[in-house]
């Protein structure tokens, strides 16, 4: 949040130069692992930034908090909440039962929503819960729909393997269709979901909920899974 709260210190000053420094209407913010889960937040709170680009975030960052503990592998809720900690002080009576949570990272991502949205994910890093990353973000992207912009979300995990932070060639294209579309405001090709197979996430088993229509057009049928106990 303090990191966030920097982000929107800075568009402050860009806005009020009248656009002699940088259009405040043009700009995102990106960042990997811990600025990762800091450059989510702040494109969560600030609806300002054009275009939000968490690369992988990990625990306590874009992935479910629920799905975590299924994960093999990934960074436990209670190691992400001591590490810095990333979560807060409120976070604590959850770490164990993260079922009983009254929110999660889906609402997040979809506070980012119409804006653009670019979600960038390793599945070569047990540590990162990839898959519940997945599952945040289709979750998500069903919000993006019913606001009818579900060409503004895109989520890329299906990459080569590399260590964590590292560029990803698989990122290139749509990162550069991203820019084009949401900052320089002439290009389109986004909404693409590439997700890695080995930590592929699936929405049926987590939600009950039916997918609303905000702009007049039909809604999506409800799930046929029913969600884990």
């Amino acid at each position: 949040m303090a990191w966030a709260w920097g982000v929107s210190r800075i568009i402050d000053v860009v806005e009020q130069s009248g656009g002699s420094v940088l259009r405040a209407d043009a700009m995102g913010v990106t960042g990997c692992s811990r600025y990762g889960k800091g450059a989510f937040t702040a494109g969560a709170f600030d609806q300002r930034l054009a275009l939000t680009m968490p690369i992988e975030s990990g625990t306590g960052g874009v992935p479910i908090p629920r799905g975590v503990p299924g994960e093999s592998g990934a960074q436990p809720l209670s190691s992400a909440y001591n590490e810095q900690p990333w979560l807060g002080d409120a976070f604590g009576s959850f770490t164990g039962n993260p079922g009983s949570l009254p929110v999660d990272t889906h609402q997040m991502v979809a506070m980012v929503a119409p804006r653009g949205l670019f979600i960038m994910e390793s599945p070569h890093v047990d540590w990162l819960a990839a898959r519940s990353g997945s599952v945040a973000a289709l979750a998500g992207a069903e919000v993006y729909k019913a606001l009818g912009a579900g060409g503004d979300i895109s989520y890329w995990s299906d990459v080569s393997d590399g260590t964590h932070c590292a560029p990803r060639s698989e990122w290139r294209g749509p990162l550069q269709q991203n820019i084009q579309k949401f900052l320089l405001k002439n290009g389109g090709g986004t909404g693409t979901f590439r997700v890695a197979a080995r930590k592929q996430g699936d929405l049926a088993q987590w939600r009950t909920w039916q997918t609303p229509d905000l702009t007049g057009g039909p809604t999506s049928p409800p799930p046929s899974s029913p969600p884990p106990s």
